[in-house]
């Protein structure tokens, strides 16, 4: 997880993510900024508690990265394997340069040294993106990849992806109360080990809605459907982790659970325990919640 140091609303980002909101005021984006840095301690906090290890990176003022609290979207672990993604923003393809000599020490890992590397991020010449976990929501289990695509999930980059890591993978279209494209698949859906929570409305096509369903529940998934009103408010951005103590949690903000009914919190506690971490001013300005501040090390 990356501490913020200058967490601000992100133009160049803005332009397709429809759940970020501007601050109307340079003292209310100075006073989101501190918020968010309290936030972001919060959550560590609660997780920690939680019996989870969490390596915890310090952002640098220079250069100017406003999402760098963001990190699942520029790399991820595969045992022995590294990948670094393509980005839509250019100012979000810093945030990898800031990460690439930082040692996670408890892992013995490092992304400037590690056994098998995948850089797919010379597609970012050629204006196609892919965005890590965002772009991509992983059956790690069963090798299977669930992706939305959008400006920043480009099926070619997919296809690279899918054929390296051994993955079959699964496409559709998505899109918010406004009819434009969700930006990330892990806003709108999320896979656990025994259930999945997708915002099935946000899918227009029949033939693609039915199809994500059938593949879940091919897998043994349990589907749990959410509504658009609830994506919009992040219920799709979970993470299961498991803990020292081998505990199942699921891991979303108070935003998110807040919007979720009694009975689909009761469904979803049938096989973990949720956490739920107070992070309303990053999701606010930052357009993004609980499951993209983590990037999972494996």
């Amino acid at each position: 997880m990356v501490r913020p140091v200058r967490f601000a609303f992100n133009e160049e980002t803005a332009a397709n993510n429809a759940f970020q909101q501007r601050s109307e005021t340079e003292e209310a984006a100075q006073a989101t900024a501190r918020e968010a840095i309290e936030e972001f301690d919060a959550f560590v906090r609660l997780l920690c508690e939680n019996g989870i290890t969490v390596e915890v990176v310090q952002d640098t003022p220079e250069p100017f990265t406003p999402d760098s609290i963001f990190p699942n979207n520029c790399f991820s672990v595969h045992g022995d394997t590294l990948v670094l993604y393509p980005m839509f923003a250019p100012n979000r393809r810093l945030e990898l340069k800031k990460l690439i000599n930082f040692r996670f020490t408890d892992f013995r890992f490092s992304i400037s040294n590690h056994s098998k590397l995948k850089d797919l991020t010379h597609y970012e010449e050629s204006g196609r993106f892919l965005e890590g976990t965002g772009s991509l929501v992983l059956d790690r289990e069963h090798r299977v990849a669930y992706a939305c695509l959008s400006p920043r999930t480009d099926e070619e980059v997919l296809k690279e992806w899918a054929s390296a890591m051994g993955y079959s993978y699964l496409t559709f279209h998505s899109q918010d109360g406004q009819g434009m494209p969700v930006y990330h698949t892990n806003v709108m859906m999320h896979v656990g080990s025994r259930q999945a929570v997708v915002c099935l409305e946000s899918i227009p096509n029949p033939s693609e809605r039915e199809a994500l369903k059938a593949m879940l529940e091919q897998y043994g998934k349990e589907v749990v459907p959410i509504t658009l009103a609830q994506m919009n408010q992040f219920a799709g951005n979970m993470l299961e982790l498991h803990n020292d103590r081998g505990e199942q949690l699921l891991v979303m903000s108070q935003t998110a659970r807040r919007s979720l009914t009694t009975t689909q919190i009761a469904t979803l506690s049938k096989h973990t325990r949720i956490l739920s971490p107070d992070i309303h001013a990053i999701e606010a300005a930052g357009g993004g919640s609980a499951r993209c501040m983590m990037a999972e090390i494996f």
